[in-house]
């Protein structure tokens, strides 16, 4: 970027010592003065405040500054000359130097020498245009040093929301926020079409009411040429020729900038503004293209993060499916219990930690079970006491095959203590009360309420009102009384998971017997 011309009237300059400068050159006094690129005067030597008005005079007779030529011009009028020499630098005005000095000398005087005065003159407009270089350079380095610290800033901010969050959607959801009002966008976009992935977020200066539209745009004939010319994409004028084909009617300012891995685009990040609003700048384009670099590695590692989730999960099922193929009459349970558990956490507001712990220790409560017998697991008779002291056994079972997996550390609690009762009569350990893990106390109710409702090949699954009759009665014995609570207020919202679970209702009482 080519450094910003400063004004003369801007620069601090000591104009007193390039007026002595000027008088050693030319052996007198001078009645200098300096103007701005209009013609204005800024400073005026000292003893000579009439010359503004002197300029006044010429500007109303006709005179205008004249750049024309090489080297100092001259202007003569009423007894009067005016030597002048503009400052230029690179190529453009940035103010006036001149001198007002008598057309002839007195009778009997010695005549004025203008050649000392016009290379003196000259040499002076020199030294002004290098201290306007010099502080046009200062004023480009100041720039791009606060630019710098910008960069700086919404980076460490990214590296923050980074660091305190753990859901991927979330996390760019939040960044773009943050974009949003530190760029003053009105929209700001991810786009990744390879994962169906469209996060925005939005600092609107006036609405748009076709915003849908335009996401849809984005992920359109934005992408597609941003995917095919892997350059950033500034368009900011109405009669762009680009408008033909991406953004057809669209009157929006948008800066565009690809996201690449492997050295392939795979998303693009867009900032869209109102027409009224400033166009991008190359700063801007700088910064979103820091941003999308940024947002390259962790697009990677929420891509990473996912392919994990997806492998934990796809294994917990095939332990799941190991456990249940062993009896026909507990496949599901353990998603259906996972899944109620979930609703209750939740309800429970837990925090996202928490709730991770619970998904993993709900969904393999039972885990264990894979080392119990298939003549005790899959018999449709009571059991006897030793067959049950094996059925006690699954929950350190599940604790020994878990333990070993770092990522459920959190976990392990909930599944290995899911049997505790809340009066202390439980196991494996007879925990009691809040001694027992909270995700185990939320695990229980659901656990209970599944045995409850589905059939085993003795009897048939209970109904829903039965269940919850059964659990309210064991509340503060078997259950812990908080956790049902919750699950009540879950269960009078009607959730859609009771039919789909093919749980059983009893009929609603009639009017008369209500009555």
């Amino acid at each position: 970027m080519s450094p910003l011309l400063p004004a003369l009237p801007d620069l601090d300059l000591d104009y007193d010592r390039y007026a002595r400068w000027l008088q050693r050159s030319c052996g007198k006094e001078l009645a200098l003065l300096v103007c701005d690129a209009a013609g204005m005067p800024c400073w005026t030597a000292p003893g000579h405040g009439d010359l503004a008005a002197w300029l006044d005079g010429l500007a109303a007779g006709g005179f205008a500054w004249s750049a024309s030529g090489d080297g100092m011009q001259r202007h003569d009028a009423g007894g009067f000359s005016l030597l002048y020499a503009p400052v230029t630098v690179k190529g453009k005005v940035a103010g006036w130097i001149g001198v007002r000095e008598a057309a002839a000398p007195p009778e009997g005087g010695v005549p004025f020498a203008w050649d000392a005065l016009a290379e003196g003159l000259e040499d002076v407009a020199a030294a002004l245009a290098d201290e306007c270089r010099r502080q046009g350079e200062l004023d480009q380095m100041a720039g791009e040093l606060s630019d710098r610290y910008e960069e700086l800033h919404l980076v460490y901010a990214i590296d923050r929301q980074v660091q305190d969050m753990d859901n991927g959607e979330d996390v760019f959801g939040s960044l773009l926020e943050s974009w949003a009002e530190h760029m003053d966008a009105d929209v700001a976009a991810f786009i990744k079409p390879g994962e169906n992935l469209c996060v925005s977020a939005t600092n609107l200066s006036k609405p748009i009411h076709n915003l849908d539209l335009v996401l849809v745009e984005m992920r359109g004939d934005l992408y597609r040429f941003a995917h095919s010319s892997r350059q950033p994409i500034v368009m900011n004028e109405p009669g762009d020729p680009r408008r033909a084909y991406i953004f057809t009617d669209m009157p929006f300012k948008i800066l565009c900038c690809p996201v690449f891995q492997d050295k392939s685009v795979v998303a693009i990040l867009v900032l869209l503004n109102h027409a009224h609003k400033e166009d991008f700048s190359n700063s801007d384009r700088k910064l979103g293209e820091v941003l999308a670099n940024h947002l390259s590695s962790l697009s990677r590692m929420h891509s990473m993060l996912a392919e994990t989730s997806k492998f934990n999960q796809q294994m917990a099922a095939a332990l799941i499916e190991a456990v249940e193929a062993k009896d026909p009459y507990t496949r599901g349970h353990s998603e259906r219990v996972h899944h109620i558990a979930m609703e209750i956490g939740r309800a429970l507001r837990l925090p996202a930690r928490e709730l991770d712990n619970l998904f993993w220790g709900s969904l393999l409560h039972d885990v264990g079970k894979i080392g119990i017998p298939d003549a005790v697991l899959c018999k449709p008779g009571r059991l006897t006491r030793d067959e049950f002291t094996f059925i006690m056994v699954h929950p350190e079972r599940s604790y020994e095959i878990l333990r070993h997996i770092d990522r459920l550390h959190g976990a392990v609690p909930g599944a290995r203590h899911h049997q505790e009762k809340y009066d202390g009569t439980g196991y494996p350990h007879g925990l009691a009360g809040n001694d027992i893990p909270y995700n185990a106390r939320i695990i229980a109710v659901a656990d209970t309420y599944d045995s409850i409702t589905s059939s085993r090949a003795y009897r048939a699954g209970r109904s829903h009102e039965v269940a919850m009759a059964e659990i309210v009665r064991v509340a503060g014995t078997q259950l812990d009384p908080g956790v049902i609570a919750v699950f009540e207020q879950v269960c009078r919202l009607e959730p859609e998971w009771i039919a789909r679970f093919g749980i059983q209702r009893d009929p609603a009482p009639a009017a008369a017997e209500m009555a």
